[in-house]
């Protein structure tokens, strides 16, 4: 339909623009005939008309009707585990009848595709291949309802023997379209044991014990026993005999482990085998455990009773990887030999040698030492520790200062609301003197002394690599923590973040690496994508993102692989693709904050078919499925009902119209018509003795 959005009474004045052009055009005597002159008078009137007609912008408006039939998925469970427990003859009577069903609907005008687990597009039912290693009937159905989406998909024809060990259970899923199950497989389960979980922490503490928490499923032994082993290596570290109860399925025994020196550990447990056992490749799985040295202990000592010892301790205990041990000379005392990893000396060395106990005990043990000095502190001997800093008083004058970030110093960083805080802070007492900064020291925070910034430091580190220091110039920090309590409700992060950061970098090396690669999952098979996950960490143990990670497999061919990525702060993993079966070892390495760090481990990539591991097909997840939406499950023997009752639904196609506007000036072919007129009438005019 031609239209405009002008009104009708706009076409005559078209026309008479057009009649009034081609007649001052041709009125004139002409040096043709008359006949030829009307001709090409009537040629310019049907251009100019419809030049005219143009400028009111007309549209053809067009409306195109479709029909769509409705469709029809044949889903086709096609994994290993259909061919290797359905009786042959009656897989060939299940696809055979999925084919005949398919040429019954589309002679009664339905349109029918097949769908399988492998991707790509699916050959006919009866031409497919049972190949897929694993069962994802989930992403089946879903990846069906995707597909026609917006479309007339009317039913779904699963054939599948119900047994589901990929993706998320199709019994806790949502279909828009109605289920027509069809049941193959073998109902009867096989005589096996297996080891169906293993339940662990990743991580344990050196010389604590652990559980490892093993499942046992069976069938065909109740009433009977079985031995199961806990192994590291070749090395089997325990054996117990667990009894499989006659009405039951599943038992569980633990393992109590005691975890060893650091590093990585791979452990087995491992089901023996027994006689007419269906398979013994689902009797193991493994455990990978990072053993990590225990709780970090630290020693809390001051000269006296002090303020600042309660508010230490309680910014530690804030920390569960912290446990504090406090001693206070003649009120606490420091047992002899007592373990300890990092001290804290709160005006230590002191004056008159009080506390020179607890001073030996901390040089003797050579561990990580933060120094807090007030009044009571001994200077001079404090300067012969060699811990970063030199301290020449001026007497006993002091300043008031308050702390002062600075910015410079990148071993751990203080957010802009800890800086807030800290400006708040009221003033406390440092000593007033010269300070000086010894090789490889750094202040991570200034004095402040009221509105001017100084770089006086208050807060050093320092001290050999193998000796860590660090030092605070004011034994009035508990006011700071005080204060931020009463104006945080009771939170005083920011100090209590500054202590723990304090001390976790002074003890490092003694916490736990700064590069952190291990696998996603215990074990791989041989069809899984195989992904790392990796975490790196600043000298403070905060999270980093982003950092290159340059990698290295090696598999027992000796066969090296290379690889390179960053730790995305989404946690997505590297993705190594599917391995042959076998035992990975891999080294990892970065650069983080100037510093090179390396982790190594292993993986192990399992030639364990999921396919193999649960022989007993599950028809009543198809029931199921059926019933939701208001189906039945069929059997081979029934797909010829099952096309009756498809056929019963009445299911109909979908008939749809599109209105369709386009401008008449859009139309190309119109441009060339009137190209054609008036080159026709410039020729004519040519020959004809005129122009």
């Amino acid at each position: 339909m031609l239209t405009t959005q002008y009104s009708a009474w706009f076409l005559p004045l078209c026309l008479l623009v057009g009649a009034g052009y081609a007649a001052l055009q041709y009125s004139a005597q002409a040096p043709w005939g008359p006949r030829l002159n009307y001709a090409l008078a009537a040629l310019r009137f049907a251009v100019v008309s419809f030049l005219c007609f143009l400028l009111l912008a007309p549209f053809v408006q067009s409306t195109t009707t479709r029909t769509e039939k409705p469709t029809v998925v044949l889903a086709v469970d096609n994994s290993q585990s259909v061919e290797l427990f359905t009786p042959k003859a009656t897989l060939a009577q299940a696809t055979a009848g999925l084919a005949r069903l398919a040429a019954t609907l589309r002679g009664r005008g339905f349109a029918v595709a097949t769908r399988s687990l492998t991707p790509g597009r699916a050959p006919g039912p009866d031409s497919l291949r049972f190949t897929a290693a694993g069962t994802d009937l989930d992403q089946l159905l879903t990846g069906t309802r995707d597909a026609y989406d917006g479309r007339n998909l009317a039913a779904v024809v699963l054939l599948s023997d119900g047994i589901a060990n990929q993706g998320r259970s199709p019994a806790s899923a949502d279909y828009s379209f109605p289920v027509y199950a069809v049941a193959v497989g073998d109902t009867v389960p096989k005589k096996d044991l297996r080891l169906t979980d293993l339940a662990y922490n990743r991580v344990a503490f050196s010389g604590n014990k652990f559980p490892i928490e093993a499942e046992l499923a069976f069938e065909g032994y109740a009433g009977g026993t079985a031995t199961v082993e806990l192994r590291e290596g070749p090395k089997v570290l325990d054996s117990r005999r667990v009894a499989l109860p006659a009405g039951r399925r599943r038992v569980k025994t633990t393992f109590q482990v005691t975890a060893p020196a650091p590093g990585k550990r791979r452990y087995e447990v491992r089901v023996v085998p027994q006689a007419g056992e269906f398979t013994a490749l689902n009797n193991a799985r493994p455990a990978f455990v990072e053993i990590v040295k225990g709780k970090l202990r630290v020693l809390l000592a001051g000269a006296a009773p002090h303020p600042d010892l309660k508010a230490l301790r309680a910014a530690l205990q804030t920390n569960d990887n912290f446990e504090v041990l406090l001693a206070v000379p003649g009120v606490a005392p420091l047992p002899p030999g007592a373990d300890f990893d990092v001290a804290i000396l709160h005006q230590l060395p002191a004056q008159g040698g009080l506390g020179a106990d607890i001073l030996a005990q901390v040089q003797a043990k050579r561990v990580p030492v933060l120094y807090v000095i007030g009044a009571q502190s001994d200077l001079a001997a404090y300067n012969r520790l060699g811990a970063g800093l030199t301290i020449q008083p001026r007497g006993a004058q002091t300043d008031a200062v308050t702390p002062l970030p600075n910015p410079g110093f990148t071993r751990f960083a203080t957010d802009a609301e800890a800086a807030q805080r800290f400006a708040q802070y009221p003033p406390v007492a440092v000593p007033f003197g010269d300070l000086r900064l010894g090789p490889g020291a750094e202040a991570a925070l200034w004095q402040q002394v009221g509105r001017v910034a100084t770089q006086r430091p208050l807060l050093v580190f320092g001290g050999a690599a193998e000796a860590r220091r660090a030092t605070l110039l004011t034994d009035g920090s508990w006011q700071w923590r005080l204060s931020e309590a009463v104006a945080h409700d009771d939170r005083p992060e920011a100090y209590d973040r500054l202590v723990v950061r304090t001390v976790q970098l002074l003890t490092q090396n003694a916490r736990k690496k700064r590069l952190d690669v291990y696998p996603t999952q215990d074990a791989f098979g041989t069809q899984d994508d195989v992904t790392l996950a990796a975490e790196t960490y600043n000298a403070v143990f905060e999270r980093l993102y982003d950092q290159k990670i340059d990698l290295t497999l090696t598999g027992d061919s000796q066969r090296v692989r290379r690889f390179s990525f960053g730790n995305a702060p989404d946690g997505a993993p590297l993705h190594l693709g599917p391995l042959p079966a076998g035992r990975y070892r891999y080294q990892a390495r970065a650069t983080l904050g100037g510093q090179a760090q390396q982790d190594a481990g292993e993986l192990l990539v399992q030639n364990q078919p999921l396919e193999a591991l649960e022989s007993k097909a599950n028809p009543n997840l198809l029931a199921q499925l059926a019933r939701r939406g208001g189906q039945r499950l069929y059997y081979p023997a029934q797909l010829d009902k099952l096309a009756q009752d498809i056929l019963k639904a009445n299911y109909k196609p979908i008939i749809s119209s599109d209105d369709a506007q386009k401008e008449l000036i859009d139309l190309k072919w119109i441009f060339f018509v009137i190209l054609a007129f008036l080159t026709t009438e410039w020729v004519v005019r040519r020959y004809s003795g005129s122009v």
